[in-house]
């Protein structure tokens, strides 16, 4: 008789115990793709609304811009960059922006903020956050015209409404002190409390007018790309061709520092989670098999008496442990199938608990549990579980192997 028949006839003698052991498998891969899908979707989510906020997911910047942001600071030829840029393989986009603090008032109130100066033609919803949540009026469309798009709340704050009048004033290239007059074309609501209150979308030529910016001054220009996994290899990749002296490339962990610890620390207590639930799914397992082995140790005293190798009785108990991982994750596959669906086309709404502010890292969230795996996230579950279910049954295996014919044929 082949090993291999032999080992799942032997699964089958406690068929109980071994539905069990193979319900704690597929549970265990129903657990870990939750875990682990969760993790892709929401960090994924996080990461691209982080960059339609302004960064992109790569910048090209001043030189110490990022630690000291400053409207003196702006790189030139922007045009031929973002042309250059956009041609690279593995780029969405690439777009010209000046971002600064500001003062923004009207005739009831004045508030702090920022802005961003953006080229209407090329920003969209796709690569614009705000743009995207716009709930009244319409974005401008002349970059040299006096549109303004605020936030809600400053909206509120000012006591502006859509077609009225405010004020922004902030500092030149040379540090000194200017203002310019804006008309409310469009306010957006993006949920995070801190950027509805203070954040507004200028034109760019304006702007670098006021400012007295050269024609193809700007302080960054904001890289989206494909694949937010290929962006250490992209940053190290666009730095080589675009870096200057006077001017870095930076990737949004570098720009988004609190962004980056947030996931960070939120990756690693999934990554603890997931072990312990392995941990319990592996003792499980070796429960499964341990007891198999102990039942058996006459059988096994009776095979190597009649000329089975040690090696043999190890091979076997080995067989039976990956018998039992197929079981599982065969198992495991049926009953995560429409829980993935589910969770991947509806999800489950967790709005009702989060109040108002949908925000973390400073960045959107989506309060729509909703989940997502990549490919080596699905090749990581299926090889986690069937290492584990495999690593488990060594000891069982080793001990089988090593039971002395004489004492197990006196076992009763």
């Amino acid at each position: 008789m082949k090993l291999t028949t032999m080992a799942w006839r032997n699964l089958w003698r406690r068929k109980r115990r071994t539905a069990i052991t193979a319900f704690s498998i597929a549970f265990g891969v129903l657990l870990a793709v939750t875990f682990t899908g969760s993790g892709d979707y929401v960090y994924t989510n996080m990461i691209n609304t982080g960059a339609q906020m302004g960064l992109g997911h790569i910048s090209v910047e001043p030189n110490g811009y990022n630690q000291t942001p400053g409207l003196d600071k702006r790189i030139h030829q922007t045009t031929a960059l973002r042309q250059q840029l956009i041609m690279m393989p593995g780029v969405s986009d690439a777009i010209v922006r000046i971002m600064g603090q500001a003062m923004f008032a009207s005739a009831r109130k004045s508030v702090g903020g920022a802005f961003i100066a953006v080229d209407p033609a090329q920003e969209s919803s796709v690569n614009n956050l705000f743009i995207r949540s716009i709930i009244a009026g319409s974005r401008f469309t002349d970059s040299n015209g006096q549109g303004i798009v605020i936030g809600s709340r400053m909206a509120q704050k000012l006591g502006v409404t859509i077609g009225k009048k405010l004020v922004y004033t902030t500092t030149d290239v040379n540090g000194e002190i200017v203002s310019e007059i804006a008309r409310v074309s469009a306010i957006f609501q993006t949920g995070v409390t801190e950027v509805d209150g203070a954040m507004a979308l200028l034109p760019l030529d304006r702007v670098r007018g006021t400012l007295r910016y050269q024609a193809d001054d700007a302080t960054l220009v904001a890289i989206t790309i494909k694949d937010h996994r290929a962006t250490d290899a992209m940053t190290a990749g666009i730095a080589a061709q675009v870096a200057l002296p006077e001017r870095e490339v930076l990737s949004w962990r570098q720009t988004q520092p609190d962004l980056a610890g947030l996931i960070a620390m939120d990756r690693s207590s999934n990554y603890v989670t997931q072990t312990l639930i392995g941990l319990l799914i592996a003792a499980g397992i070796l429960n499964t098999l341990l007891m198999s082995v102990l039942e058996r140790t006459r059988e096994f005293g009776v095979m190597m008496a009649i000329g089975m190798s040690p090696h043999t009785l190890f091979r076997l108990v080995i067989t039976e442990s990956l018998w039992l991982a197929i079981i599982g994750l065969v198992f495991g596959i049926v009953i995560t199938a429409p829980w993935y669906h589910y969770l991947n086309t509806i999800g489950i709404d967790f709005s009702g608990a989060m109040g108002d502010d949908y925000s973390a890292g400073g960045v959107l969230i989506d309060p729509v549990m909703k989940v997502y795996l990549y490919r080596e996230s699905v090749i990581a579950i299926l090889a986690g579980v069937f290492g584990l279910t495999l690593v488990a049954g060594i000891y069982p295996a080793w001990r089988a192997g090593r039971i002395p014919p004489v004492a197990s044929l006196k076992t009763l």
